[in-house]
């Protein structure tokens, strides 16, 4: 009997999103939520929203070998720790594929927030595989197509994991709205490759 369930397709078309609704074998998800709130650093960064400095509504940390940039903000990397190479290891193992970064953000509860994005910038590359995984309260995770504004939903489940790839980035975006019934924490982390002879064509 597999550890794994067997992944469900979210999207109808232009790209691929695959869910798996347990991802971490015989780990307690639990176990590692709170390895992680203990063990990251966690940050609370500001981004320019309509001219006006704000405090982004999560806290996040990056990892990895090579620095990200995006919506304006430079991430420098912190070097690898034993939990996030476990998880890397996991989250190769199931998409096929392979990540030299992680962006974790930590959603203290409901009020905490992903606005509609993409993550499409030059350094992942023309098609990126984003595996993404969830760990704590059950979040809303929305997926809105750019030309027929179609919207997929699914509530992801602590131990999830969905993998975004083929034009998934350039035809989608996706978002984790506020949700101010949830009073629980949730931690997600998205592994990516970062492509470091891209960064400097920026």
């Amino acid at each position: 009997m597999s550890l794994f369930d067997e992944p469900v397709e979210l999207l109808p078309h232009d790209g691929s999103a695959k869910y798996w609704e347990w991802a971490l074998g015989e780990r307690s998800a639990t176990d590692v939520l709170r390895q992680l709130i203990d063990e990251i650093d966690w940050e609370q960064r500001s981004i320019m929203l309509f001219g006006k400095e704000v405090d982004q509504p999560r806290l996040n940390s990056w990892y990895g070998d090579v620095a990200y940039t995006y919506s304006g903000i430079t991430m420098t990397p912190r070097p690898w720790i034993p939990v996030l190479d476990e998880l890397r290891e996991v989250c190769e193992s199931l998409s096929g594929a392979r990540f030299n970064s992680v962006l974790l953000n930590f959603y203290r509860d409901g009020r905490d927030s992903m606005g509609w994005h993409a993550d499409d910038e030059v350094e992942l590359g023309r098609e990126p595989v984003i595996a993404s995984l969830s760990l704590g309260a059950i979040r809303r995770f929305r997926l809105r197509h750019n030309e027929s504004r179609v919207v997929v939903d699914r509530d992801l489940a602590s131990g999830s994991l969905v993998v975004m790839s083929g034009p998934c980035q350039h035809a989608w975006k996706h978002e984790v709205p506020k949700q101010k019934s949830i009073t629980t924490p949730r931690v997600n982390l998205t592994f990516r490759w970062i492509h470091a002879e891209l960064v400097t064509r920026r």
